[in-house]
């Protein structure tokens, strides 16, 4: 069906039926002409308990279809706000093409109901900015409603034949009516500045039972419903007056004739009250959580706002004046405005004019809660005629196509000229399909005795995976390599050596690692690539500016020169100076962290590479190491070390990086010989180091029996002051008679400064067979047989 290029703004409240039928103005794009109007007032509130809401919507729809001709019109209608869910997310800076996937996860968060079972939508809002690919200051509205709830929304227009082209929750229509006819459609509006944004307007949607509250500065908008509404007063009116219903809506809109006005206005004055509270609560909530807004003026919506005194009411206890809409400047059509039925209920027609904004294309909030499914049956529905006629066509085709070839063979003489070549093409059709029926059978068998052999390798394969494991963590652990005679028995040696102590070994399997590392290791995993980073480029430059003193230094010695100058390189040391080391920063302590990035170890896979992590998946094994060591500056001993040689970062460039790139021998070769076997290629990646403890003293006992829980455990020097366990005589030394001096608790004890840590990694284990098997895929793509063209001339054959 051909479109008019016209739009129905349909909203069916709880009091009547609005629509508004627009288009497009011709020259002015910031105006839409209004061509008609409908206004249908139910007989009854449909919230009353007597009131058969299908059937008063079905009548209403009825009366609307009789009066106006929608034919090629697009519809937009809307649904109550309360009958939907509105989310507004501020992204963190995220390259635009992740925007996507980033909202497809926050939905599965903020929305309480399985994603199947809604419908959902989101767009950015005005005011980002882009930098290189990533968007700044991007805000993103997410909205929803559950299938259900849509599905019964629509039925009513879908049963008198009304195909509804848009859905969208009222309040947005209404955001979409204000931006529009209050803000020029932001035409003119300056740059978003979020540390400065523009005054924002209240806008107050009062409804039969519910009000809407939206406030926007055009970039940004919150809203919230109100559960009260006209019908409150009434209800207030039927309790207070012993009225019935109909008889309290009447006086309720006749109030100033009634006999008794001041009685009238007492009965409804607590709802009176009940909204002026609740929508300065609303108002206090906002401003709480948005420092820098300004509200500029609050506008007002509904026929109740047309109940006396309550815009004097209002007014007063927002301290702010509340001010109806007299009129729709961007709304042209004078015929249709002037007539007295559209004056007399212009405030009702808000977000009908909103939905026709949003239905030409003009809105600035442009999501849809029509279901997919629903959108695609029509799409199909629309091409049937098309792929009937197509389908007629072929046919008309294909048959005179085969009255043709039916004429050509009348002209063969089948049984003299070509019956010896068919009977030839029949019998090699027959051998073919034997040997066809030969390959299949063989095939089946092959890959039964293949399914077989690798059940067995794989049984055979898998005992061999954990002690591989202990092998490789073994492997991995650092370790003093100097022989035993040349150690010393001293706090000092200990301190000196570059070995780490592993406690325990505990292992938890995940069904997805993606569990694993989105709980809190990803920002570990990154903090830890920046630290990498700016430790090697922080060597870097010490060492380039050391390189350049030697030599320096070399240049004046051998030119005999006069003495240093200021602000000349220094001499180097002279015989038996010690000299130390520029002690380096610890990570993320200066603010040029991130320079040498490029040097970064760290990979999007855990085992190389620059890009940031985007962490594992499928199921798989958690590591957890738990350990210790006393590489740490300790003046005890005068032992020194710099921030990257210590306590966290000595297990990054020691147990990490063994990790990320050292091997073991394996029998992996051809007929079980041993070759070099990465670690990566067993499984294992992303190590990390998830705790943050700092160095500790502590007093080491070196006479203490392996496990004594008084010597070789450590004491930390906090709150120890009271009970030391080193009072105790250590085993296997005499005790002291009661007589004798009294003995240094400290005496034969070292001084020692130890780490303690735990480091994760994941461990997806790769039987030998299918290490095996990518090896040979390896060797064969790097052959030129990887199912691709050889660029060898000789074919790969060249000997």
């Amino acid at each position: 069906m051909a479109k008019t290029g016209a739009v129905w703004g349909i909203d069916i409240g709880q009091c009547a039926l609005k629509a508004l039928r627009c288009r497009a103005h011709e020259k002015d794009s910031n105006k839409i002409v209004v061509e008609a109007f409908d206004y249908i007032e139910y007989p009854k509130i449909l919230s009353q308990p007597d009131a058969d809401r299908d059937e008063l919507i079905r009548e209403a729809i009825e009366t609307f279809l009789s009066r106006n001709e929608i034919k090629g019109d697009r519809v937009a209608m809307s649904v109550p706000g309360q009958s939907g869910l509105a989310r507004f997310i501020k992204l963190p800076p995220v390259e635009s093409k992740k925007i996507p996937d980033i909202v497809k996860y926050e939905a599965r968060q903020q929305i309480p109901f399985a994603l199947e079972d809604v419908v959902w939508d989101y767009q950015a809002l005005e005011g980002g900015s882009q930098d290189e690919g990533y968007a700044l200051e991007t805000e993103v509205g997410l909205f929803a409603m559950k299938r259900d709830q849509v599905s019964k929304a629509l039925a009513p227009l879908e049963e008198a034949g009304i195909e509804v082209d848009t859905i969208q929750l009222a309040p947005l229509a209404v955001y979409n009516y204000t931006c529009f006819d209050r803000m020029n459609n932001l035409e003119d509006a300056p740059a978003f500045d979020p540390e400065s944004p523009p005054p924002s307007k209240v806008v107050l949607s009062l409804g039969a039972d519910t009000t809407d509250l939206v406030i926007t500065n055009g970039y940004r908008v919150w809203q919230r419903n109100i559960p009260i509404g006209g019908s409150h007063f009434t209800k207030a009116l039927t309790k207070e007056l012993k009225l019935t219903f109909a008889k309290a809506e009447h006086l309720k809109r006749n109030a100033k004739k009634a006999e008794d006005p001041k009685a009238i206005f007492q009965a409804m004055r607590p709802v009176f009250s009940d909204l002026a509270a609740e929508i300065q609560r609303s108002l206090g909530f906002f401003m709480s959580n948005n420092r820098g807004a300004e509200l500029d003026e609050i506008i007002a919506l509904g026929n109740p706002m047309k109940l006396p005194g309550l815009q004097r009411f209002l007014t007063q206890n927002l301290d702010q004046q509340v001010t109806p809409v007299e009129s729709f400047p961007g709304l042209v059509g004078g015929s249709v405005t002037a007539t007295p039925q559209f004056e007399e209920n212009h405030l009702a027609f808000a977000t009908a004019y909103g939905l026709c904004v949003q239905g030409l294309g003009l809105a600035q909030l442009s999501t849809d809660l029509l279901p997919d499914e629903l959108i695609t049956s029509r799409l199909v529905r629309a091409k049937k005629p098309w792929a009937v006629a197509a389908a007629a066509l072929l046919m008309v085709g294909m048959t005179a196509n085969y009255a043709g070839y039916h004429s050509a063979w009348g002209t063969v003489d089948v049984e003299g000229d070509w019956s010896g070549p068919i009977t030839q093409a029949k019998s090699l059709s027959g051998t073919s399909g034997q040997y066809t029926g030969e390959f299949s059978t063989l095939k089946e068998q092959f890959n039964t005795i293949k399914t077989i052999g690798d059940n067995l390798q794989s049984n055979a394969d898998g005992r061999l995976l954990w002690p591989e494991l202990v092998m490789a963590v073994d492997a991995a652990v650092p370790i003093d390599t100097r022989p035993k005679d040349q150690r010393e028995r001293t706090a000092k040696d200990v301190t000196q050596r570059e070995e780490v102590h592993i406690e325990s070994m505990d292992v938890q399997h995940f069904e997805d690692l993606s569990t694993w590392f989105q709980g809190g290791v990803a920002e570990l995993y990154e903090e830890a690539r920046k630290s990498e980073a700016y430790v090697a480029a922080r060597a870097a430059e010490v060492a380039a500016a050391k390189k350049a003193a030697e030599d320096a230094a070399k240049a004046a010695a051998s030119a005999d020169a006069a003495p240093t100058a200021p602000g000349a390189p220094a001499a180097p040391p002279a015989d038996g100076e010690v000299v130390e080391d520029e002690e380096l920063p610890l990570a993320g302590e200066d603010p040029a962290a991130d320079v040498g990035m490029e040097q970064d170890s760290f990979g999007d896979d855990g085992m190389g590479g620059d890009a940031a992590p985007v962490g594992p998946t499928g199921a798989g094994y958690i590591i957890e190491l738990t350990g210790h060591h006393f590489h740490n500056t300790n003046d005890a001993v005068d032992v020194k070390y710099d921030a990257t040689d210590e306590g966290q970062e000595f297990v990054r460039k020691t147990l990490v990086k063994n990790l990320l790139e050292k091997s073991i021998k394996l029998p992996d070769g051809e007929d079980g010989a041993e070759q070099e076997v990465m670690l990566k290629d067993l499984g294992i990646s992303y190590p990390v180091i998830v705790t943050k403890g700092r160095i500790e003293s502590i007093k080491y006992d070196p006479e203490a029996l392996e496990g004594d829980e008084m010597g070789a455990n450590r004491r930390r020097n906090v709150g120890m002051e009271d009970v030391n366990p080193f009072d105790q005589p250590r085993r296997g030394a005499p005790r002291p008679a009661a007589d004798a001096e009294p003995v240094d608790p400290d005496e034969g004890l070292w001084k020692l400064r130890r780490y303690d840590f735990k480091l994760q990694f994941m461990w997806q284990p790769k039987p030998r067979h299918e290490r095996k098997a990518a090896a040979a895929a390896a060797d064969t793509a790097a052959d030129g047989f990887d199912g691709t063209a050889s660029t060898d001339p000789t074919g790969g054959f060249n000997g």
